[in-house]
């Protein structure tokens, strides 16, 4: 099976395996298969092309796998997009509301902080941590 190979990631990667050594698929197909892989004077093509056959089916399974995380990563990632879009659409809803509700000095003064950088100074100061009940040592 001789096949070109191509600039596709599996067909490259089918390319690097078939340039292994036979040593190595013996090893590794050996313990597959009851019979080592040996290529003598006396082999026919059989011999080869059952290895390209193994190849090729390592090589099925290796994309199916990778196919499958695949997906299940792109679900994962379309799930966390919808909840970051109804998040956004969430906290535009709730700006859009601040700022109707905002008279135009406080937008004015919000306008002056962003663009400084410094805190809002009609803000609730932070709370000391609570001890809670209970001697403290």
């Amino acid at each position: 099976m001789n096949s070109p190979c191509y600039p596709v990631a599996m067909d490259v990667g089918v390319c690097q395996l078939r340039s292994f050594s036979i040593s190595f698929l013996s090893s590794v197909l050996g313990a597959e298969s009851s019979t080592a892989v040996s290529l003598d004077n006396s082999s026919s093509g059989a011999s080869v092309v059952a290895i390209d056959n193994k190849i090729e089916q390592a090589m099925d399974l290796v994309k199916s796998h990778l196919m499958y995380a695949v997906r299940e990563e792109v679900e994962v990632l379309k799930e966390q997009i919808k909840e970051l879009m109804e998040r956004n659409s969430q906290l535009e809803q709730e700006n859009t509301l601040l700022k109707n509700l905002s008279s135009p000095e406080q937008l004015a003064q919000f306008q002056a902080q962003v663009q400084t950088g410094s805190p809002p100074t009609g803000a609730p100061p932070a709370l000391p941590p609570n001890p809670g009940p209970g001697p403290t040592a």
